[in-house]
């Protein structure tokens, strides 16, 4: 999966945050995601839940995979607070936070804890989704 920025950005205008590209793999995730819901992709073999999405099961290598809704809870895993110099769509949200969420379902995802400065480890968060720009949202977390 790739970003990419969404329109262009002038001196009159408000710098644009990047925005993911969906690729073969990723697009059922990022369709949901617009929709508000968090689906995540699982082996049809063997049933382990994979992400980021990608064609091979690393368990089992299998190559079949069907996309299941996901609980949308889990724990912050780690996190970090970024501070400037960030790039120019970032720089009004400065400093942020940035966790890797560990998921009921065990696999990670990278995202902001949102209405907190600092998350702590461990502690119990839940999707949002934070609408970028039209058919386009990111899934964030908050404070359970």
């Amino acid at each position: 999966m790739s970003y990419h920025t969404s329109g262009h950005a002038t001196a009159e205008t408000k710098a644009l945050p990047p925005v993911p590209l969906p690729d073969d793999d990723s697009a059922p995730f990022w369709k949901a995601a617009a929709r508000h819901e968090l689906v995540l992709q699982r082996c049809a073999a063997c049933g382990a839940y994979r992400h980021p999405p990608r064609p091979m099961c690393p368990s089992c290598l299998s190559m079949e995979s069907v996309w299941v809704p996901a609980s949308g809870h889990g724990r912050v895993w780690s996190w970090v607070v970024v501070h400037p110099p960030v790039l120019p769509a970032f720089a009004e949200k400065t400093p942020y936070n940035v966790a890797v969420i560990e998921l009921d379902e065990g696999v990670r995802m990278v995202g902001n804890v949102l209405g907190i400065d600092q998350p702590d480890e461990g502690m119990e968060v839940e999707v949002v989704f934070e609408d970028v720009e039209e058919g386009v949202s990111l899934p964030q977390w908050r404070p359970v």
